[in-house]
């Protein structure tokens, strides 16, 4: 594969959305998630209803509520989502699902695939160019996982990094990755992106385009990621694997490292091969999140 010229995958718009995507709700939210993650990582139960609400600053009632809007279900429930035993149940359960998504070439068969992503990438000549002439609008807008910096070109996403630390700072980063490029502060073409993630409305609101910039493997890397089905999870192996490269794990690492497209581009649907979590770009609390969230909207 010289490159990955243009390809379709299918991603889902999730049933149980949020009403309003609020970063504070993520903030409190994150930290009750960091305190189920230790208590279950140890072995032991998730605290109670109480002693979460406790620490959000909510009475028991408004934090099952808030918890609720954001997950789908109850913290007690979402607990479940967060151990190492349901991680590998998961983890065997997909892999025949996984399987025969590669060998048709589509994101699987999962009923929530109902959201159309066309994915195309840049072709060495452009890669080789850095991004000359092309206009980048850019602007933070929040999710349902904490506020994300998101890059727009008129051929579609570029970028979305959840933002762990300041906004200036990611941009910073963002500039580095397209040196040649022109950036333009744009909230309306951003958030128009955000809302199409993130809406019930999604699949009405028409396509989400990305625009894909990397070596010949990482493409082939982040395609493959393309065809995980929510509530799936993979492994390095399998993703070497599947594309014909058995023996190229640890390089699978790298380049799910190198993913410059959170959450769309599903590199936090890999996992090592016993279930257990390895390092996650945008952190390890927002990967349980994301992966919880998932199951518990599946």
């Amino acid at each position: 594969m010289n490159a990955l010229a243009t390809m379709d995958a299918l991603i889902t718009e999730e049933p149980d959305m949020p009403r309003s995507i609020d970063a504070t709700d993520y903030r409190r939210i994150s930290r009750a998630i960091e305190t189920m993650v230790a208590a279950v990582s140890d072995g032991g139960t998730p605290p109670g209803l109480a002693e979460l609400a406790a620490q959000a600053g909510l009475s028991p009632f408004h934090f099952q509520r808030l918890f609720k809007r954001w997950a789908g279900v109850s913290p007690k429930q979402f607990a479940r989502f967060l151990t190492l035993e349901h991680a590998k149940t998961t983890l065997e359960q997909s892999a025949s699902v996984l399987n025969a998504a590669f060998d048709v070439g589509l994101s699987g068969g999962s009923r929530l695939h109902d959201l159309f992503v066309a994915v195309e990438a840049m072709t060495p000549g452009e890669y080789k160019a850095q991004g000359r002439d092309l206009v980048i609008r850019h602007g933070v807008q929040d999710t349902p996982f904490g506020p994300a910096l998101i890059l727009v070109t008129d051929r579609g996403v570029c970028g979305f990094d959840f933002l762990a630390g300041s906004a200036a700072r990611a941009l910073k980063e963002a500039r580095a990755r397209w040196p040649l490029s022109r950036f333009v502060a744009d909230d309306k073409a951003t958030a128009a992106v955000a809302a199409k993630m993130f809406s019930r409305n999604a699949r009405r609101s028409g396509d989400v385009r990305l625009l894909l910039r990397g070596t010949n493997f990482q493409l082939q890397v982040w395609a493959a990621l393309l065809r995980i089905p929510p509530a799936n999870i993979s492994t390095y192996g399998a993703i070497a694997a599947a594309i014909g490269k058995p023996t190229s794990a640890r390089a699978v690492g790298t380049a799910l490292a190198a993913n410059p497209i959170g959450y769309l581009v599903p590199c936090h649907r890999v996992l090592r091969a016993t279930g257990m979590f390895k390092s996650y770009r945008w952190g390890a609390t927002r990967r349980h999140a994301m992966l919880a969230w998932e199951a518990a909207n599946n």
